[in-house]
């Protein structure tokens, strides 16, 4: 499906929030990161990043972190939605050249690359449940955001040449990231991350109504494959019983011309207060940018990848936040057969099996 939105989108910059990571923290954080490389080797740990030795070095040692790394990477505490923490130390010789596909990101990474996605993890896990998903990157928990030949038009974390369309991470299922962390490595060229937020946009009454009303579904990107059949219809945005707002919301993978007058004009509305509000960081590296993807949706300008191994390179984590949960009419979605991966999940699972054990051991003895 093609966007909905122009090639050329007019940025109108806002105040965004911005945070220090302090030095000395920004130093045990990377400290930390490498004893745990070391510790457990490379070669084991690079492809997926499952392995339950590293979970459960994570998930074990991530409390030793200073709270001002935990202050630093929680939520977006604005209407924006959106946070750039500023001060992780990244070091571009330590990162070899940007990998041509993320599968040679992922098979062939280097122990700098690795040892940033143990960084990532780390910092995930101060603040909730990094997962990711099995039909997308091979279930690696830490993604590789570069350009890619022959996908330069695509809608997709690949392309280059055309615009990303702003979107909900994951609109098309119910088990979607709260937090979105995306870390910049390498960004000589500048290009601009976009990020809008629904708290900041201004809609009728009828509008709010049409789009609250499920109309459309929401089909998985091409980074899970082709070939899906439309499910049910989603609302393009939720109303809580204060009135909040929170949105699905992803014009490049939601067939638009199915809908009603009506609802394209209130989508067509949605869409251009999107990019009346939009945010345009520029990810410098060393600079992490979160996104509440419950309220934010995310995007990125059109560039020229030149594939001589200097083009722009982010990682990026879905965190999902205990202290949120999804609605009640999410929950008999199907999410066109996309299973999440989540050993973290599953380490604490273990870890309360095994205390529900031992206590009715203790309780046996005599």
């Amino acid at each position: 499906m093609k966007s909905v939105l122009p090639e050329r989108l007019t940025i109108h910059q806002h105040d965004i929030e911005y945070r220090e990571l302090d030095p000395g923290a920004a130093t045990a954080l990377r400290s930390l990161a490498a004893e745990i490389r070391h510790r457990l080797g490379d070669a084991s740990h690079t492809a997926t990043l499952h392995d339950p030795a590293l979970i459960a070095q994570i998930t074990e040692r991530a409390g030793e972190l200073p709270d001002s790394v935990r202050h630093a990477v929680r939520p977006p505490a604005t209407a924006a939605g959106a946070t750039v923490v500023r001060g992780l130390p990244v070091d571009d010789a330590d990162f070899g050249p940007t990998p041509a596909h993320w599968q040679a990101a992922a098979e062939h990474a280097d122990s700098g690359s690795l040892e940033l996605d143990i960084t990532m993890l780390l910092l995930g896990r101060c603040v909730g449940e990094p997962f990711g998903w099995q039909g997308q990157q091979n279930g690696r928990l830490v993604n590789n955001i570069v350009p890619a030949a022959g996908h330069e038009d695509e809608q997709s974390g690949a392309s280059s040449s055309t615009l990303l369309s702003p979107h909900t991470e994951d609109a098309f299922h119910a088990q979607r990231a709260n937090l979105l962390m995306l870390t910049c490595l390498r960004n000589p060229d500048r290009v601009a991350t976009t990020v809008s937020s629904v708290r900041e946009v201004h809609l009728s009454d009828d509008d709010l109504r049409t789009l609250t009303t499920p109309t459309l579904p929401i089909l998985p990107d091409v980074s899970y494959g082709t070939g899906f059949d439309q499910l049910a219809p989603l609302p393009t945005l939720w109303l809580d019983e204060t009135g909040s707002v929170t949105a699905r919301y992803d014009p490049a993978y939601t067939p638009i011309d199915d809908a009603d007058a009506v609802f394209r004009a209130a989508y067509a509305r949605l869409t251009a207060e999107l990019a009346r509000v939009s945010h345009a960081p520029a990810l410098a590296p060393g600079e992490i940018l979160l996104v509440d993807n419950d309220v934010a949706v995310h995007g990125r300008v059109p560039f020229r990848a030149r594939y001589d191994g200097t083009d722009r390179w982010l990682k990026r984590i879905n965190i999902r936040l205990p202290e949120r949960a999804r609605r009640a009419q999410e929950s008999s979605e199907n999410g066109y057969g996309q299973q999440v991966v989540a050993p973290f999940r599953a380490a604490a699972d273990r870890t309360a099996e095994r205390g529900i054990a031992d206590e009715r051991g203790s309780v046996e003895q005599p």
